[in-house]
């Protein structure tokens, strides 16, 4: 893995957090003082002391002159290859370490300007020292490929780098040479200008407006108050208020963020071209050797299967009892349910979840919730949501903002998925391939859903809280599934029109997303002033374009292999389960597509999208069931 590799893996994975939930806790502190230890991040495990952490960042620049000095040489004699190969995993095992160490501080600590400071080093370093390393790639393909195969094979060190050594000739065209590659990095920051204007546009000088709600409460709508109210509020004047108030805000600017957006595909489609890319989209795939007809037969089979989620939102409207249903009625619970777990009873739940893994993958899980790897309360300063981030060589670190309700017991759940993933990942695989894709990097942690949604349907007897947990079920097959889909599908059409030299403005756009909207969601749901213009405030839009696609894969892929490990004879599901813990223990060791076929999954094929589709409809059928029973 190099340094760009890494850089972009963990803003990977903070976009992937944002997929999670970001409530109010329950259970708060005023300090984060207050907050016992063993609710709390261990840091010590990465380093004792900022001296270590000091010592650490300074050597690395050891390890840039030792690469350095390999400028020239890599061709002529295979030990100068394995001298930089080896400073080069050296580095990078501390850039994990020095990086993680003050990165997960300031995430619990974000007033703190030390940290900050220190964030702004680490990020000066990794930028100069990006720059200083453009030779190695266009100076290592010039090795004769038949020549590197002879290295490979009688040299040892060489052997757990040989899939990325080897891919280096399939990418062999897409390879800058080194001019070319210290002038694209000249432009590297600039080409984030567009992305950056976007978070200061929609954080730090937006301005939420106020409204009055029906309870005589004055509220500012921000994006949490809005979520509160649109689940909260019985009362669907006051949704509509809410959601008035907030769409208005970005709908005053949005032609500001129509022109940012056409400036990150810009960027994006200059960038795919100085490397030779037919398109974006293939600019994006091409890396993991992602077949471009998967994005197209997602896309495509996505929107030719929408009936379910409509069938979904009539039965809300029927159930809530609305005359007419809008887009702001979709999160209202369909029945009064306000269960609370406490976070020791839902590490229990979950725990108990995952004993189909095995008792091996339960035992591991078990340590992880144990051993200061969680975060899990919310305080002053702290980041919303959650993630699971790996220190390789240490342990994943996972945040919460645990407030005791159930969707936040299926954020336990998935956010320990992702932990398992990089557990075994990193203890199976040498450095160079621990680090899996993004592609296959939801699979763990929405089948940890599945296995806790079964689990918890099994043990409870609250009618009640069956139809809750159904609904969230539902809910997450359309927001992980669908709803991802239909933003990849905005995206390939944005981007294919930049690409083919088509104007684009605000107003392209609103009618680009109403279309596929329309597709989506029919005539069953009203439209609005503001129904068009949901683009305007996703984030992974201008932060990550093309990302976003992985979550539906992913989902589909969970959803067989999930299939595959609890469905069939107790040979064939032993089977399956061996597969499928072999795709936990793979890391990047293959292309994902390769991994995924060896566990079980084709995803060139219309089956595996199929599949989540008839498990929606089946869902929707049993809510229906579930709530007339209930009337009954």
């Amino acid at each position: 893995m190099n340094l760009n590799q890494f850089k972009s893996g963990f803003i990977m994975t903070l976009l992937a957090a944002t997929m999670c939930l970001q409530a109010t806790a329950q259970v708060s502190y005023k300090t984060r003082e207050e907050i016992p230890a063993k609710y709390k991040w261990n840091f010590s495990d990465i380093y004792e002391s900022w001296d270590a952490w000091e010592a650490d960042f300074k050597s690395m620049s050891k390890e840039i002159e030792i690469i350095q000095s390999m400028k020239g040489k890599l061709g002529k004699d295979v030990k100068n290859l394995v001298t930089l190969l080896d400073a080069q995993e050296t580095m990078m095992k501390k850039a994990y370490k020095v990086y993680q160490f003050v990165s997960f501080q300031s995430t619990v600590d974000g007033k703190n300007m030390e940290l900050q400071a220190k964030l702004q080093r680490v990020g000066i370093f990794f930028n100069q020292m990006s720059m200083a390393t453009t030779w190695i790639s266009p100076e290592m393909i010039k090795i004769p490929e038949a020549t590197m195969k002879q290295w490979i094979a009688s040299t040892p060190a060489l052997k757990p780098q040989e899939f990325g050594l080897m891919d280096m000739y399939r990418m062999q065209k897409h390879v800058l040479n080194e001019d070319m590659g210290r002038l694209v990095s000249f432009f590297s920051q600039s080409s984030g200008t567009a992305s950056s204007a976007f978070t200061a546009l929609s954080t730090t000088d937006i301005e939420f407006q106020e409204i009055t709600l029906s309870d005589g409460k004055t509220v500012k709508v921000t994006p949490g108050m809005y979520s509160h109210i649109t689940s909260t509020y019985k009362n669907q004047a006051d949704r509509k208020l809410a959601y008035e108030a907030l769409y208005d805000v970005y709908y005053k600017n949005k032609n500001t963020y129509a022109a940012i957006y056409e400036g990150i595909i810009q960027s994006e489609w200059a960038n795919a071209r100085a490397a030779n890319y037919e398109s974006c989209l293939d600019a994006k795939l091409e890396g993991n050797n992602i077949p471009k007809d998967v994005y197209l037969n997602l896309i495509n089979t996505v929107r030719e299967n929408t009936a379910p989620v409509q069938k979904y939102t009539k039965l809300r409207k029927k159930i809530l009892g609305l005359e007419k249903y809008y887009g702001f009625d979709g999160s209202m619970s369909l029945v009064d349910f306000h269960k609370t777990y406490p976070y020791e009873e839902a590490v229990k739940i979950v725990t108990e979840s995952v004993l189909p893994l095995g008792k091996d993958y339960q035992a591991k899980l078990k340590t992880a919730t144990a051993s200061g790897w969680l975060d899990v309360y919310e305080n002053p300063g702290k980041r919303g949501g959650a993630f699971s981030a790996g220190v390789y060589g240490v342990h994943p670190y996972m945040l919460l903002n645990y407030n005791e309700t159930l969707d936040y017991v299926f954020t336990l759940g998935h956010e320990l998925g992702h932990t398992m993933h990089t557990t075994l990942a990193s203890s199976t695989q040498p450095f160079a391939t621990h680090n899996y894709t993004i592609f296959v990097a939801e699979v763990a942690s929405t089948f940890n859903e599945r296995l806790l949604l079964d689990h918890m349907m099994e043990t409870t007897k609250d009618p009640k809280e069956r139809i809750t947990l159904l609904n969230h079920a539902i809910q997450a097959i359309i927001g992980t599934f669908y709803t991802q889909t239909m933003f990849a599908d905005f995206e390939y059409q944005a981007h294919t029109m930049v690409e083919q030299n088509q104007p684009v403005n605000a107003d392209i756009f609103a009618k680009l997303w109403g279309d596929i909207a329309q597709k989506y969601y029919g005539d069953v749901s009203e439209k609005t002033k503001y129904s068009n213009y949901p683009w305007t405030r996703i984030p992974h839009f201008y932060n990550s374009p093309y990302y976003v696609y992985q979550y539906a894969t992913c989902f589909a892929s969970s959803s067989k292999l999930y299939k595959d490990v609890t469905e069939g004879s107790k040979k064939d599901t032993k089977a399956a389960l061996k597969r499928y813990i072999t795709l936990l223990q793979s890391g990047g060791n293959d292309f994902p597509m390769e991994q995924l076929k060896k566990a079980g999954v084709d995803l060139s094929k219309p089956e595996a999208i199929l599949a989540v589709i008839n498990q929606l409809d089946k869902l929707v059928d049993q809510l229906a069931i579930e709530i007339e029973k209930l009337e009954k």
